[in-house]
């Protein structure tokens, strides 16, 4: 039985060593092959290119050529994207399996304490997920490229790029150890290996911020190749952009963002807009003098929408050119403008369409047999050209933001014979338009009408309500409001008024009312809440395109005046005349508080006395 136990030992021993050996052989296959990795030969091109500028210093114009080489092949790395994207949407996927086996292999490593094999493997293994962080970006940004325009892209393709950023700099978490590692001395074949996939996995780093910079650098450059991409222009725009002879006119070109592609679709497109000005108009024409009920009227019509319809086309033309010079981008404010340009147009051709229709057709009625009055159709045909300007008019407020549920609500038969029949509604409704056109006054202000004062709460549709100081709430008509006299106190940016009469005794002596008199004005003008010359005001943000004084516009007031004013009867009256730069009435009333018992002190210190009885007039 020993001998058998013996035996068994022994075998199991040998199993043991045989397992191990087979175990080693796996691990050293699965190594040769993961150190005969290849990546993208763009990539390999691009880290043979980073370690051979890291082999020595490079003079100026060495640099500047291994630059521009390396500006030359991200040029064609992108051109070959956008001609074949199918290979960059399944880019993701090409190192999964060599993930995979590394993964495998670095837990063998471990398992048998191969600490440097475990590095060597852990460093390959970053360089291939920064590889994946890389393509999935790139494709993000592929992705982006067809946002409605430029700046949305340009944000969006920004937060891309911050996440990554993010993603690779939790793979550099050993920065120290590494650097550490590169500057010892290699000793045995797996820690050369490691040093390897440590600068390899630099110089990969170094690509993904390189690549960061190059479209952060180009962005208008990405969007237009896809836009050229999306409308089937891309080989020809290439193949003029690096034409050698156009090398030199795209250069001169490119300061003023234009390219010799542009100038040529901006050629081709105000041909073709030109073409169908002068031809097509009058293919049209002829087209339809052959049909003979819209015949009597075609050359009505067209003789009164040429014009209108060539400043169309005209416009079509200019919004074609920008959208080609700002790289096939639309801007929200342009494509306002342009959408009210040519809502406009198309108002001012269907009304003068009309006119025409109605003037051909008043030509050919007799009135007489058919016993129409002039004044009816006169109206029917005002009545049609009021609703198109209307339709036009909501769709212009339309294209500037404006919500039309309210106004549309309005609008309708029924919403007529209710203005017909309340006269004093539509006089209160016309009263609050006059308000809001003349500003007269806004919510919130301060404003006095025939004796009534108070703030201005709301300024509806038919009457303004205004809260009273005493805590009464008013409603008056807006009629009312645009016919009477409204004094508005909030419509000041500087100057409260403060005026006082200050009366002294007869027996003061002139010397002493000269200092006084001095003092006071001195003081005013260096008291920090009197409004002087000096006193800066905010101008608003608004040009006045009327011919009018800007302080008295905005309510500027910055009068100062201390004088011996007069001999009253019982008194010398001295006048002050000056503007507190705060219009609110508690912060008025402390600078006035402050300014009295200023004047007592000085009225003191000259040995002057009030005389009875003294009058205060504040306004």
């Amino acid at each position: 039985m020993q001998e058998i136990g013996y035996t068994f030992l022994m075998f199991l021993n040998y199993l043991k060593i045989i397992l191990s050996v087979a175990l080693m052989t796996v691990m050293l296959t699965a190594s040769s092959s993961v150190e005969k990795k290849k990546y993208h030969t763009w990539i390999e091109k691009q880290i043979r290119l980073i370690k051979k500028s890291n082999e020595g210093n490079l003079s100026e114009s060495q640099a500047a050529k291994f630059v521009e080489k390396r500006e030359k092949h991200y040029a064609e790395a992108l051109n070959t994207i956008f001609l074949d994207k199918e290979v960059l949407y399944h880019s993701p996927k090409e190192y999964d399996k060599t993930i995979f086996r590394l993964e495998k292999l670095i837990n063998i490593n471990r398992n048998h304490g191969n600490k440097e094999a475990v590095l060597r493997d852990e460093v390959q293994l970053k360089s291939y997920r920064l590889l994946q962080i890389q393509n999935r970006m790139i494709q993000k940004i592929f992705y982006l490229l067809d946002s409605k325009n430029i700046e949305i892209f340009e944000k969006k393709m920004h937060e891309v790029f911050a996440q990554s950023q993010i993603d690779v700099n939790a793979l550099d978490d050993n920065y120290e150890s590494y650097h550490q590692i590169l500057k010892k001395r290699a000793k045995t074949k797996v820690a050369r290996q490691v040093q390897e996939n440590i600068e390899e996995f630099y110089a990969l780093k170094e690509i993904h911020f390189d690549i960061l910079r190059y479209f952060s650098d180009n962005i208008k450059k990405l969007y237009r190749l896809n836009q050229y991409t999306r409308f089937k222009l891309l080989k020809p725009a290439l193949y003029i952009d690096n034409h050698t002879k156009l090398h030199h006119i795209n250069a001169f070109l490119k300061p003023y963002g234009l390219s010799s592609v542009k100038i040529l679709l901006i050629v081709l497109i105000s041909l073709f807009i030109l073409f169908i000005r002068k031809v097509m108009l009058g293919l049209i024409e002829r087209l339809l003098l052959q049909f003979r009920f819209i015949g009597r009227y075609t050359k009505e019509i067209l003789g009164d929408i040429r014009v209108p319809i060539s400043w169309l086309l005209v416009v079509i033309n200019i919004e074609l050119i920008l959208y080609i010079y700002h790289d096939f981008s639309s801007y929200e404010r342009v494509d306002q403008v342009f959408n009210i340009l040519y809502t406009l147009f198309s108002t001012f051709i269907i009304f003068r369409t009309l006119n025409s229709i109605a003037r051909v057709k008043l030509e050919n009625i007799d009135t007489k047999k058919h016993q129409i009055k002039s004044e009816l159709f006169n109206i029917t045909v005002k009545i049609v050209n009021f609703i198109v300007l209307i339709i036009g008019l909501l769709f212009v407020l339309h294209f500037l933001g404006v919500n039309l549920t309210a106004v549309l609500s309005g609008l309708g038969i029924g919403g007529f014979a209710v203005a017909l029949a309340a006269r004093e509604s539509l006089s209160n409704f016309f009263g609050t338009l006059s308000i809001l056109i003349s500003e007269i006054f806004s919510q919130g202000d301060w404003i006095e009408i025939d004796g009534k004062e108070g703030n201005v709460v709301e300024i509806g549709l038919r009457v303004t309500t205004i809260r009273t100081f005493d805590n009464a709430l008013i409603a008056i008509p807006n009629a009312t409001l645009a016919n009477k006299e409204v004094k508005n106190w909030s419509k000041r940016v500087i100057g409260r008024r403060i005026k006082m009469k200050l009366a002294v005794k007869y027996d003061s002596k002139a010397e002493n009312l000269k200092m006084a008199i001095e003092e006071i004005r001195q003081m005013l003008r260096n008291h920090p809440d009197i409004a002087t010359e000096k006193t800066i005001y905010q101008e608003s943000g608004r040009k006045s395109a009327k011919l009018v004084s800007k302080e008295d516009e905005l309510g500027v007031k910055r009068t100062l005046m201390v004088y011996l004013d007069e001999f009253d009867d019982s008194s010398i009256n001295i006048l002050i005349y000056t503007f507190a730069k705060s219009t609110l009435w508690n912060n008025w009333l402390q600078t006035k508080e402050d300014i009295m018992y200023r004047i007592m002190e000085i009225l003191e210190r000259n040995h002057l006395e009030f005389a009875f009885p003294t009058i205060t007039l504040e306004k």
